[in-house]
């Protein structure tokens, strides 16, 4: 098959937006040349160009196309559509029954006269977050100027111009035409080359500077930093993001290292660290002892013969006047204590239906005093902490780098002279942001922490502000996912639902929010906001994903909760692995093969509705020996279970369900459930039914998937 080549060069395109370039001029070209079914597509991006490769049929054969129109009997206007949507006029159309028909010989289509045809087009439908004009009056807009469009089809250029369908008129595409010649690196290797393939093109561009690949610059830039580093005696801080994003700025990565002078190493590493990021694209270092080293690394996109030494120097500068910038926010901000900022937050808006962030700081007081005793923390420690954890909000350095929220109220609360288990609990509060963070590790910190993300969750669900299938603005599926991990990590037995709806109404009582909807709780049995079942079910829903991450049996998860609805996430999940592990057993699974087939026995005879099969077993009735064993063994096993569950010694109740394989399995061997004798028939209905009950105290094993 013919090789199809597109490369779009530009001015440089912000790194953020080339992956999703790429990813949208590969579904742009699938749709267009759909007919020559491209195949084996491959993207190229960087900092100048995007570029694609496929294989193409050679053309589209000649056809026929029936295509049914309106009826007979339609308005003009729907025939005048017809006609033009498929570029006919009326008399090629024949009347079939009560509908107009189109029939007609399509002729074929080379490659190349396709690609000309719908190319610029595809152009002209390119999405870019931001998109610019330029060159006098245009209708074509791109990210950045756009200079070059090489299209080659098999070796051979496919020209077209981006004047809209080649019509004739203003020129709107700034005498852009397709052609084979492409540009090298912008200072080593300036002026064009013909192209003629993409593998003469990736050739020739490494020849001139250019590494086209993003994934292989990736490569280069992590290995190269690291070995610098590695001279002398270093380690790059590990950053994914700010790796990916250099990788879309340089075309030919040159790892550098540059010195920071002394006087700035008493800052926060982590003002450092996110100074470097954030307004010059460095990675931090470390020493051997994990420690901030007096060293950045960076990554410039010439070789220069110098070695690079005019460029650290540059750099160097560039960075003694951000951390001057950081000092002086550092200096300043530690000159009013934390406590004093306090009154500030009243200013700030946190959402106009939750108030001011300080009265949200309030409302983690009182939940972090309510969660403290039940950690095991320090119900005054706790609540410090909750006063102090947004107070940096007003800070200068976390206005510069709001990246470091919770960070340097952590510092500040430090150098104010609070509590070690304070100022560690401002600073972790935000953990954890997602599934690679660390925890809170002391009991006061695992409060606050804990409190943030409650109120948050129960702040919005209050307000009605939940996550959508499409969107979740406040991140509250995070905030979820953070409370789940606290919760499990730290083994922490909490009633979710007591405390929830405790504090929903608090926010009410507040906020001077206006009654809310009472219910039932089916945990509980009491009666709770309406709200406060829509968290907790909020809050299972996002264990289940949590479990399914992990490779999990989220099934187990719902034939516990199943069998008893449950708000001790602790419980939930000890019973779930007690589940899981029995069924991993050969009598775990046979006992689960009998529990279905007396299950559905029962829910065939209970679904014809004349009987019930719930009251008690007549020992009368139970004439053959595998029945009254199997009726001795659920009265057995049945206290043993409920005892053992109401003592939370899940693996024992398992235990004890195994027992029950035995004489089930002697039943369905031995015994013919539905009897002749109507009497005998519901008695041994009644045994599978106290059977299923019994089973269903530990799980409700219908909900078991496989």
């Amino acid at each position: 098959m013919p090789e199809f080549f597109l490369e779009l060069f530009s001015e440089e395109i912000p790194a953020r937006m080339q992956a999703r370039a790429a990813d949208e001029l590969a579904r742009l070209v699938g749709e267009a040349l759909g007919a020559v079914s491209p195949a084996g597509v491959r993207t190229f991006y960087g900092p100048r160009r995007i570029a694609l490769v496929a294989q193409v049929a050679a053309g589209v054969a000649e056809s026929r196309s029936v295509e049914r129109g309106p009826r007979v009997s339609a308005p003009e206007q729907a025939l005048a559509g017809f006609l033009r949507k498929h570029g006919a006029v009326k008399e090629q159309l024949r009347a079939e029954g009560d509908f107009w028909v189109l029939d007609r010989l399509v002729p074929g289509v080379e490659a190349a006269a396709l690609v000309a045809a719908v190319m610029p087009g595809v152009l002209r439908r390119f999405s870019w977050p931001k998109s610019m004009r330029w060159g006098g009056t245009s209708g074509f807009a791109w990210v950045r100027p756009l200079r070059r469009i090489v299209c080659v089809l098999d070796g051979v250029v496919v020209p077209f111009d981006l004047r809209e369908g080649g019509r004739d008129g203003a020129d709107d595409g700034h005498g852009l035409v397709a052609g084979g010649v492409s540009e090298g690196h912008r200072f080593h290797a300036p002026g064009g080359f013909a192209v003629s393939s993409c593998g003469q093109w990736a050739a020739e561009l490494l020849r001139r500077h250019v590494v086209v690949d993003a994934g292989e610059r990736r490569r280069m830039i992590a290995e190269g930093l690291r070995d610098l580093a590695a001279t002398r005696g270093l380690a790059v801080v590990e950053d994914a993001g700010l790796l990916d994003e250099v990788a879309g700025l340089v075309e030919w990565p040159v790892p550098l290292i540059g010195a920071i002078d002394p006087g700035f190493m008493d800052l926060p590493a982590e003002v450092m660290q996110v100074s470097m990021r954030v307004n010059q694209r460095y990675f931090a270092l470390r020493d051997g002892l994990g420690r901030a080293a007096p060293f950045f690394a960076f990554v410039a996109n010439i070789a220069a013969p110098d070695g690079g030494a005019a460029i650290v120097a540059g750099n160097e500068r560039v960075l003694r006047a951000r951390f001057s910038d950081a000092r002086h926010f550092w200096d300043l901000d530690r000159k009013v204590s934390l406590e004093s900022r306090v009154a500030a937050l009243d200013g700030i808006t946190f959402h106009a239906k939750l108030g001011t962030q300080g009265e949200r700081v309030r409302r983690l007081v009182k939940l972090a005093g309510v969660l403290a005793p039940m950690v095991g923390a320090d119900p005054v420690l706790a609540e410090r902490a909750a006063l102090l954890a947004k107070a940096d909000l007003t800070t200068g350095v976390v206005g510069e780098f709001p990246e470091l929220q919770g960070v340097m109220g952590g510092y500040y609360a430090a150098h104010d002279g609070e509590v070690a288990a304070v100022a560690a609990a401002v600073r972790d509060h935000y953990l954890p942001k997602g599934p690679g963070d660390g925890l809170p590790e002391n009991p006061v910190g695992v409060a606050v922490a804990l409190a943030d993300k409650l109120d948050q969750i129960s702040g919005f669900f209050r307000v009605r502000e939940k996550p959508t299938g499409s969107g979740d603005p406040y991140a509250l599926r995070r905030a979820a996912l953070g409370a789940l991990r606290l919760i499990r990590d730290h083994r922490l037995r909490l009633s979710l639902e007591k405390i929830i709806d405790s504090h929903i109404e608090y926010i009410s009582q507040q906020l001077r929010f206006p009654g809310v909807a009472i219910i039932r709780s089916p945990r509980s049995g009491r009666q709770i906001n309406a709200e406060t079942e829509e968290v907790l079910d909020f809050l299972i829903d996002r264990l289940r994903v949590q479990l399914r991450t992990e490779g999990a049996r989220h099934d187990v998860l719902n034939a516990v909760l199943e069998a008893r609805a449950d708000d001790d996430i602790v419980l939930l999940l000890a019973r779930a692995e007690a589940v899981s592990g029995f069924l991993a057993t050969e009598a775990g699974t046979n006992l689960l093969a009998a529990y279905r087939r007396a299950a559905n026995l029962l829910h065939i005879e209970e679904k014809k509705g004349a009987e019930t099969f719930d009251g008690a077993i007549d020992s009368a009735l139970l004439e053959e020996p595998a029945e009254r064993e199997l009726a001795l063994a659920i009265g057995l096993v049945g206290a043993e279970v409920a005892r053992e569950i109401g003592g939370e010694k899940f693996t024992a109740a398992m235990a004890s369900l195994a027992a029950l394989r035995g004489p089930v399995d002697a039943f369905f061997e031995a015994i013919l459930v539905n009897a002749e004798r109507p009497e005998l028939r519901q008695n041994r209905l009644r045994l599978l039914f106290h059977l299923r009950a019994a089973m269903n105290m530990a799980a409700d094993f219908s909900r078991i998937e496989g």
